[in-house]
């Protein structure tokens, strides 16, 4: 497990602890603009109880991670639309709301625990730390169970995998046989076609035998009611 001097110096080290902002409200509540996304450079000093030029140095000399990592710096138009933004959601007055001359400097949470695992001379910067690495321990040991179910998955994976290699050649020939006998219960379907139009040719022949048998039956009763006149 990382040490807290470690966190300090290494950013690899940070970067992997900087999905866990809620750290921040665990150790201290952290006041944010009226948006609830920024906090300026005053809130962050009072947040680590440490002065503002301690916040700036710190964000001076590694001003590209905590770019990185949501530092803003609003000048001109851009600063005056979010004053208008955060003026619409001020509920203090007009004359309350703290506005910047020329530029302001915004962090978001993410910034913030950035510079948590930067500041050194803060109490509260060190709990922060320290809250981060005691959390870390549970956390790399729910890891590992994962990583031993995830192996135990693939194992037995492995097995039915083999045991489908052994089953592919059993049925293979059972699909030979099928296709076989859907072939055989074709023929005789065909078969059975052929022999029921035969029976219809056959019944047809005994209904024509039925009418002449029929006539001639009436044509001897003819003859002999001609032979007893006479």
């Amino acid at each position: 497990m990382p040490t807290e001097a470690a966190l300090l110096e290494s950013r690899t080290l940070r970067v992997e602890q900087l999905g866990r902002v809620d750290v921040l409200d665990k150790v201290k509540g952290l006041v944010m603009l009226p948006d609830g996304i920024h906090v300026r450079t005053e809130d962050v000093a009072r947040y680590f109880e440490v002065s503002t030029e301690a916040v700036k140095k710190v964000t001076q000399r590694h001003r590209a991670e905590v770019e990185e990592n949501g530092l803003t710096i609003l000048r001109g138009a851009e600063l005056q639309l979010f004053h208008r933004d955060m003026l619409s959601l001020w509920g203090g007055g007009e004359e309350s709301y703290p506005q910047a001359a020329t530029q302001l400097t915004l962090y978001t949470r993410r910034t913030v625990l950035n510079v948590a695992m930067l500041l050194r001379d803060s109490d509260i910067a060190r709990c922060v730390r320290t809250y981060l690495l005691d959390a870390e321990g549970p956390l790399r040991s729910q890891y590992a169970s994962l990583d031993q179910r995830v192996t135990r998955i693939e194992s037995c994976l492995g097995g039915v995998g083999s045991a489908l290699q052994e089953l592919g050649p059993v049925l293979g020939r059972m699909s030979e046989r099928l296709e076989g006998l859907e072939r055989k219960v074709e023929v005789t379907h065909q078969v059975i076609g052929a022999m029921s139009l035969r029976l219809t040719d056959v019944q047809q022949d005994v209904v024509r035998l039925d009418a002449r048998l029929d006539c001639f039956g009436r044509q001897l009763k003819d003859l002999r009611r001609r032979s007893g006149r006479r």
